[in-house]
């Protein structure tokens, strides 16, 4: 974070503007995962008691999670899920990478977030661009990874343990992604999934949700108050960045933010 505010991000030497070398010491400008690691490394470090229900609220729409202690609460940044099952899908697939995964125990929930900052969602992922007759998009791919990881498809299984409480949010430095608003429809989730006829259930509704850049700074100025001294320091920092990073954003595409 200093290393950009301050201007010591770096540059790239001719070799490498011409694609010939790759320096993983700079600091790109463009890197989404810089500002995941700045922003879910400041979270960490925060009471989840006055940011976690805020934020997922928020970009639920609804108040389905309140106040609490968060048992056993893990956040991890780039977790690669388990491969999913060949049989069920008409493509060749890797690992899935979720840019942040959120777990707690009480009562057991795991929320996936996909991180964006200069790039739109992709439309299609490794080994799928949709010829197969299903969406081929990087939410539509977490979904199905979620639900699946997290016991909602019916399986043929010995012992059939309750499924997790599962959300997934996009974080954007703005919202209004459409495909948002049309994968919480539950008729076109399952119709965007090969097989979707095994999700019998689904997460409570709705789980699939929006947040922008702009509205984690303001819930965490809103409960600003209820932090400690140095947790208000990690805030501020975090506030200069993020704001620096929508200004640099703008500058580059001119892209508006909220």
């Amino acid at each position: 974070m200093l290393t950009e505010l301050n201007g010591k991000g770096g540059c790239l030497c001719e070799p490498a503007r011409k694609g010939e070398l790759r320096c993983p010491l700079i600091v790109r400008s463009t890197s989404e995962d810089v500002v995941t690691g700045e922003m879910f490394g400041t979270l960490k470090v925060l009471n989840p008691r006055w940011w976690l229900p805020d934020l997922l609220n928020q970009a639920l729409g609804v108040e389905r999670f309140r106040r609490q202690v968060f048992r056993d609460l893990r956040i991890e940044l780039w977790q690669k899920q388990r491969t999913y099952p060949r049989h069920h899908l008409k493509w060749d697939e890797g690992q899935t990478e979720v840019d942040v995964v959120l777990t707690w125990e009480n009562p057991a929930t795991t929320v996936f977030i996909e991180m964006k900052y200069g790039s739109p969602l992709s439309a299609k992922t490794t080994h799928n661009n949709g010829s197969a007759g299903f969406p081929a998009d990087q939410l539509i791919r977490n979904a199905r990874i979620g639900l699946w990881e997290n016991g909602w498809f019916e399986e043929e299984r010995l012992f059939h343990p309750p499924p997790r409480d599962f959300v997934l949010l996009l974080l954007n430095p703005y919202t209004g992604n459409p495909l948002v608003e049309d994968y919480r429809d539950p008729d076109r989730l399952r119709a965007a999934i090969p097989h979707g006829e095994r999700l019998k259930q689904l997460p409570p509704s709705p789980f699939i949700g929006q947040l922008s850049y702009c509205h984690v700074l303001d819930l965490l100025q809103r409960q600003r108050k209820w932090f400690t001294l140095p947790e208000r320091k990690l805030i501020d920092g975090l506030h200069d960045y993020i704001t620096f990073k929508l200004d640099q954003l703008r500058t580059v595409n001119g892209h508006g933010h909220n």
